[in-house]
């Protein structure tokens, strides 16, 4: 699917699965967060939108104004981080080099990649926006 050119009707009814959505306060810099850091596409890029696709979630990015009559928009912090406990997984996403890559993207590695018991090479690293993002691998 062309992200880039399918109307959004079509794209809304194409959707299965799981999807993320982030609220931002600077949806550029959160897109190039993600494709800096993880080297993950980012598609329809704005001011208010994005939509990045890793594997088979799509992640979308949405600025705070967009989502003005949401129920969810009363509850937003003032300050960062937004997303304190939830934490998102990036599968086969090498954990070494994206740490490498994050502070020239904005980003703050809060745990540098590290090998764990239950048999994944992974790192933590905090986005702009206060988002904890995982990328992991398998030991081999």
């Amino acid at each position: 699917m062309d992200l880039e050119t399918i109307p959004p009707a079509d794209f809304g009814r194409s959707l299965e699965g799981l999807g993320v959505n982030l609220l931002c306060r600077d949806v550029r810099g959160m897109a190039g967060f993600l494709h800096g850091t993880f080297l993950i596409p980012i598609h329809r890029l704005s001011d208010d939108f994005a939509l990045a696709r890793h594997s088979t979630v799509l992640i979308q990015l949405h600025r705070d104004a967009t989502f003005a009559r949401h129920p969810l928009h009363g509850f937003l912090p003032k300050a960062p981080p937004r997303g304190c406990g939830a934490q998102f997984y990036l599968f086969g996403i090498a954990p070494d080099a994206a740490c490498e890559r994050a502070e020239g993207a904005g980003g703050t590695v809060i745990e540098p990649a590290t090998d764990k018991p239950h048999g994944l090479r992974e790192a933590t690293i905090l986005s702009p926006e206060g988002y904890a993002f995982t990328p992991a691998v398998a030991l081999e």
